[in-house]
């Protein structure tokens, strides 16, 4: 429900709760005072319109404190008179809180205080049933914690067999692809040792080769 007041010269539109500068009212902070005028009054898809007024209707409100406006500049200018007038004002104003709105005796303060109930409510069970559900999570949890270790045991024995297999399995590898390589080893020392008998031969052959023909000049050399 939301209503249209004039105070002041303006029109407003208002609604329980809310909070708005008007002009000073001769009230003091925290009285109440009650606007006449009101101009409308909506609650859902039906409005009392005023003509000028609307009748059987009251608005409340709560004085909340005092306030100034903004500074206005009143300058006025008479050219070839030399007059300038320069002044400037702040209005006062009060800040009001609509306390309730009431026509033909429904009140909005009523309506909201009850509609605010039932959602506080709706919220506290809410909460009740996230509440227990998390009470029954955290019972689940620690059921699980408490049977886990009985069934893991088995599982890691089991994973423990198959690395040991392998492992094995590599030395195996890693031992034969040792021979292999001590093999290779042999063989080349076996054939570096073939070339360097052959070469000894070959050297020893050219030396006395060497031999027989110097003695053969020597000979030729003592018959001359």
């Amino acid at each position: 429900m939301y209503a249209v007041i004039e105070t002041g010269g303006k029109q407003y539109r208002v609604e329980v709760g809310t909070e708005l500068e008007v002009e000073l009212l001769d009230a003091g902070v925290g009285e109440s005072v009650a606007f006449d005028r009101i101009l409308l009054i909506a609650d859902g898809d039906t409005a009392a319109i005023g003509r000028p007024v609307v009748a059987n209707a009251s608005v409340a409100a709560e004085i909340v404190r005092r306030d100034r406006g903004e500074k206005l500049i009143s300058f006025k200018y008479r050219p070839k008179a030399r007059r300038r007038v320069k002044k400037g004002h702040r209005q006062e104003l009060s800040v009001i809180r609509i306390s309730d709105i009431v026509l033909d005796g429904k009140s909005a303060a009523n309506e909201k205080a009850k509609v605010d109930e039932a959602r506080r409510s709706e919220r506290e069970k809410l909460q009740e049933a996230a509440r227990r559900q998390a009470e029954q999570d955290a019972a689940l949890a620690a059921k699980l914690a408490a049977d886990k270790p009985a069934t893991s045991a088995p599982k890691s024995e089991a994973k423990t067999a198959p690395k040991a297999k392998s492992g094995s399995g590599s030395d195996a590898d890693t031992t034969g692809t040792g021979d292999k390589a001590a093999g290779a080893k042999a063989a080349d020392k076996s054939s570096a040792a073939k070339a360097t008998d052959k070469t000894a031969k070959g050297t020893k052959s050219t030396s006395a080769d060497a031999k027989d023909a110097k003695a053969a000049r020597a000979r030729r050399t003592g018959k001359d």
